[in-house]
């Protein structure tokens, strides 16, 4: 169910049109994902680490403060962070709504002297978090939840987890297994997870990216068998790390070379990463895009229309919005699959796009686990963002080729992007 209770009574944020084709470049900030992973490893490092082009958005400040609250030194170097592990000790930290801190601080949390009390934004108390806390259970952590299986609850660190077996069914969010396995090197006997669910785990290769920052610091770190993880006990290296780009936040800007018949190029978009934004190559390809990658980055160029697409995205669902705002746009018809985890995302976007799109005039049908979107005209209206960046972010690219799109809650982009107005203004020559 989408909530209703985000509104915004501002005027809002006009989507800029554009009636013609763009040629832009846009070099992004660094990658949330990474950004927030790096941040835990380096505050349980056996010293000082360096991260340079960290994403400096309110998820990742969040991360830092949540850490700092906790103990870690985290020092502004210039645009980098200097991250000086010290002894955690308990405190009280603010998740925002942001995911990734409140599935990746509690486990670290537990390795803390003293309780750690966990809250963050009125919806983020609505977003399941039982998989997570029955997990630190099974490992020896003492949780106080009073049955709620959400925030707020209570961490009550004893200094040491004694780790082992984890049997905990992922389904909802792969973020449940990567917590865990970012802090159970410290653990007395490290983590293994299996997954227990029917259905696999979502968003796999966040999964793969969590295992790939756990090697490159020294972790034995695994996927044993399908649906099992791995993590030994052990040290945690120290390290100086170039955060790449975030690919994921790509998505609108490349989506506006094939909404206005032009070419945007993604400057230092890596030759070989763990990111889910990478799938873009693909699936904007499949749209009709030509896309190359150099040594100068990703070039997406418009092709000969803008095509339905047909994909399962249970990996990638995170680019569900973009890709649904093309395929509203599209000549032909889009069907979306495997993305029913995206309901316990901020917000439930599956009803989210399905409502927003057929405000504008979308013909849209919202399924368990996706969504069909036919061509139909569409015209201006509000677009709701329900304080979801990636809702925010697909209103703007419906603006380029729709009058009179109005999204409500632009500032929610600030979520992942600092300054998405100004960037976007830019791109579109606003």
């Amino acid at each position: 169910m989408v909530r209703q209770d985000e509104r915004v009574t501002s005027p809002g944020w006009p989507a800029p049109r554009r009636s013609s084709p763009l040629h832009a470049r846009v070099a992004l900030p660094g990658s949330k994902s990474l950004t927030n992973r790096l941040l835990i490893l380096a505050a349980l490092a056996d010293g000082p680490s360096r991260l340079t082009a960290p994403l400096r958005a309110r998820d990742t400040l969040l991360m830092a403060d949540a850490l700092r609250a906790l103990g870690v030194g985290i020092d502004d170097d210039g645009a980098d962070w200097v991250v000086t592990p010290r002894p955690l000790h308990g405190g009280s930290v603010d998740t925002g709504l942001a995911g990734t801190i409140m599935r990746f601080v509690p486990p670290l949390a537990a390795l803390a002297d003293g309780d750690v009390r966990i809250d963050g934004d009125d919806y983020a108390r609505e977003r399941p978090m039982a998989t997570l806390l029955d997990g630190l259970r099974q490992a020896g952590a003492e949780v106080d939840d009073e049955g709620r299986g959400r925030m707020p609850f209570v961490v009550r660190g004893r200094g040491a987890v004694a780790g082992g077996t984890v049997h905990i069914d992922a389904s909802a969010s792969s973020q449940f297994v990567s917590g865990l396995l970012l802090a159970a090197a410290r653990y007395d006997k490290g983590v293994e997870i299996v997954h227990t669910g029917a259905t696999a785990v979502p968003s796999l290769p966040h999964i793969e990216m969590t295992l790939d920052v756990l090697r490159a610091a020294g972790v034995s770190a695994s996927a044993t068998d399908s649906g099992t993880w791995r993590v030994e006990p052990g040290t945690i290296g120290a390290r100086d790390v170039v955060v790449e780009p975030d690919l994921s936040n790509a998505a609108p800007f490349l989506a506006a070379a094939l909404v206005t018949g032009g070419e945007v190029t993604v400057p230092h978009w890596p030759s070989a990463t763990t990111q889910a934004g990478d799938a873009l190559r693909a699936l904007l390809a499949e749209m009709g895009a030509h896309v190359t990658r150099t040594d100068d980055g990703l070039t997406v160029t418009a092709g000969d229309g803008l095509h339905g697409l047909d994909a399962d995205l249970h990996d990638v669902g995170e680019l569900t919005p973009t890709l649904a705002a093309l395929a509203a746009l599209a000549d032909s018809p889009s069907h979306l699959t495997g993305i029913a985890h995206l309901r316990g995302h901020e917000t439930d976007r599956l009803a989210a796009l399905a409502t927003e799109l057929g405000n504008l005039g979308g013909d849209v049908t919202e399924e368990p686990d996706g969504l069909v979107i036919r061509p139909a005209a569409l015209h201006g209206g509000t677009w709701r963002a329900y304080a979801d960046h990636r809702m925010a972010t697909a209103g703007a690219v419906l603006g380029l080729a729709v009058d009179g799109v109005v999204v409500d809650d632009i500032a929610s982009t600030s979520k992942t992007l600092p300054d998405f107005p100004g960037m976007w203004a830019e791109l579109v020559g606003a």
